[in-house]
């Protein structure tokens, strides 16, 4: 019977990953068609995506990456997820999903990113954002303060 627990747990994980990216695609897809009808002048309103409750902690040991020094910030009352997404190069932000919290706006790969976009992703996270890398094994991510 205890055996049965962890695996319970993990699909339970799973299914948030999960629904985590689905939230993502739809409105990414959302924007598109906003995009393609405002280009042909539709006038439909797009339906409103409800926002998911903000990520849990994750449940393994966590480890912070911060820089040494105090890095110039990019500042302004409340970042969005287009605020940061607009800071990563095209080809960047196509690797990356981003998610709004309360306190956080999370950037998460959408597929392994090798050293070298890892080391500029962390770059500029750190650098022109202000934002760290946090550890947690699959929950692993960035993190940017939505308040600067």
């Amino acid at each position: 019977m205890g055996e049965n627990k962890p695996n319970v747990e993990n699909l339970i994980r799973r299914i948030d990953d999960l629904i985590r990216i689905l939230k993502f695609l739809s409105e990414d897809l959302a924007e598109i068609s906003r995009n393609l009808k405002a280009s042909t002048n539709v006038l439909t309103p797009a339906p409103q995506v409800k926002p998911l409750k903000p990520l849990s902690p994750p449940r393994s040991a966590q480890q912070t990456i911060t820089s040494e020094a105090p890095s110039p910030v990019i500042t302004g009352t409340a970042r969005t997820t287009e605020d940061v997404q607009k800071a990563f190069p095209k080809e960047l932000a196509n690797m990356l999903y981003f998610e709004m919290t309360d306190e956080y706006v999370l950037v998460k790969p959408r597929q392994y990113l090798g050293s070298d976009n890892f080391r500029r992703i962390a770059t500029i996270v750190r650098d022109q954002l202000g934002g760290e890398y946090v550890s947690a094994g699959r929950d692993s991510h960035f993190r940017i303060p939505r308040v600067t």
